[in-house]
């Protein structure tokens, strides 16, 4: 086996590169790449995208909930599918490989097989999921959940920071929201669901190896935490009698951050907002709103993380004389990625001369919500840095083609569970 860079790129990596470039030239803010759900840049992107998809070879359409769905027919027509995809919108000021990298690259994989005038025994599915990162409506895999058939439509009231409701985007964009239902897929339908995408971490490059195989996406908990004491003049109220919830709440970040470095089990703990009223130099903070993302491998292990850290956020709220409000806002189960599709993907990866390398997901993708009608596999591809969600986020050119040429491997060679596909379908 060979572990190290890629010698050469050829023309799958070259391709995927263009189109990476110019699907990211979309974006509302000049000089910034945000391209977020039933935007005005989504849609052109998704335009883009269908283009791609029939210069490929695919029939195209946009459905019910905006995703970007192309299908390649296999030798018979109607046959179930292997589908790939990965998500087309992005957080604000992004890169531009977080999801586009694992749809250009199942586009490209398509193209080659339709070049060479190949069909399989199963169809070929690429979707592009429209909501991933649920930046607009604070609701994440809103596409891959659509096509799932566990859409929350009770999102639809849910409103952006400047008042639009979803159902009124999805007119504006086009679309039904009462049809939103029609978008979802049945689990006969599926033979597999496979994503290629970047690792979004620095693993592989410690490894020195271009891609690797996702072992499951880890589970996340995240809580919404109002701590409320007593606003005062900051030069007359002695420290001793202080109810700072500002101070309560540092305690709080500390303890989380602490409890988290101690965890040898890959636990993680992220306080990623935080906001004191009335917010003057000379008053004493009496509110503060902060927000808990807790992720780990397992969702026992989480589950524990999660009510071992409440504990200590009570215990700090009842010492300081703070009242505590604390609540679940989004809970999502481990996704373990099915073990006959590692199996799959580790004989291409060995096939292509380079090291078999396992690897958890801390971030979340759409695989968490496709395993509830398909077996989920996944291929990562290393990232420079282990920088992601951030402008230098970036994939060379030779890893990009590995990946490819990967996934193409897995596709030719795929092969169903026993009895996924009927006499009828395979001859």
């Amino acid at each position: 086996m060979v572990a190290g860079n890629a010698v050469q790129t050829t023309s799958l990596g070259e391709e995927i590169g263009r189109r990476i470039n110019e699907l990211g030239a979309i974006s509302e803010e000049v000089g910034k790449l945000t391209r977020i759900y039933l935007s005005k840049e989504l849609r052109e992107a998704a335009d883009l995208i269908l283009g791609w998809m029939r210069e490929a070879g695919m029939s195209a359409h946009l459905d019910a909930i905006g995703n970007v769905c192309g299908r390649y027919e296999g030798e018979r027509p109607g046959a179930p599918c292997l589908m790939l995809g990965s998500h087309y919108d992005t957080v604000r000021d992004a890169g531009k490989w977080d999801g586009p990298l694992g749809v250009i690259t199942a586009i490209a994989c398509v193209a080659d097989l339709n070049r060479r005038g190949k069909r399989l025994p199963f169809a070929i599915e690429v979707v592009g999921f429209a909501d991933e990162e649920g930046v607009r409506f604070a609701s994440t895999l809103l596409g891959s959940r659509a096509v799932t058939g566990t859409f929350d439509e009770s999102v639809l009231n849910t409103r952006d920071r400047d008042g639009v409701s979803m159902r009124d985007a999805l007119i504006r964009f086009g679309l039904d929201p009462d049809h939103i239902g029609a978008a979802a897929r049945a689990r006969g339908e599926l033979l597999a669901y496979l994503e290629l995408h970047i690792e979004q971490g620095p693993v592989l490059e410690a490894q020195n190896l271009p891609v690797g195989i996702v072992t499951a996406i880890a589970g996340a908990t995240r809580l919404a935490a109002r701590l409320t004491g007593m606003a005062g003049h900051a030069g007359t109220v002695p420290m001793a009698l202080r109810r700072d919830a500002l101070a309560g709440t540092a305690e709080c970040i500390g303890a989380i951050e602490q409890f988290c470095r101690t965890d040898a089990s890959g636990l993680v703990g992220t306080v990623g907002y935080i906001h004191a009223k009335p917010g003057a130099t000379n008053v004493i903070p009496g509110e503060v709103s902060f927000t808990i993302d807790l992720r780990a491998p397992t969702d026992m292990h989480r589950k524990r993380a999660v009510a071992d850290i409440v504990r200590q956020i009570e215990a700090i709220a009842k010492r300081r004389q703070l009242v505590l409000q604390l609540d679940v806002t989004h809970e999502n189960r481990t996704a373990p990625c099915a073990p006959w599709l590692k199996e799959q993907i580790a004989k291409a990866i060995g096939a292509e001369g380079f090291s078999v390398f396992e690897l958890p997901s801390g971030a979340g993708h759409d695989g968490m919500a496709m395993i509830d009608i398909a077996d989920v596999g996944m291929i990562f591809v290393r990232c420079r840095g282990g920088i992601s969600h951030h402008p230098d986020e970036h994939v060379e050119l030779a890893d990009a083609d590995t990946g490819a040429r990967v996934l193409l491997r897995v596709i030719e060679n795929f092969r169903p569970r026993d009895g996924q596909l009927s006499p009828q379908v395979t001859g």
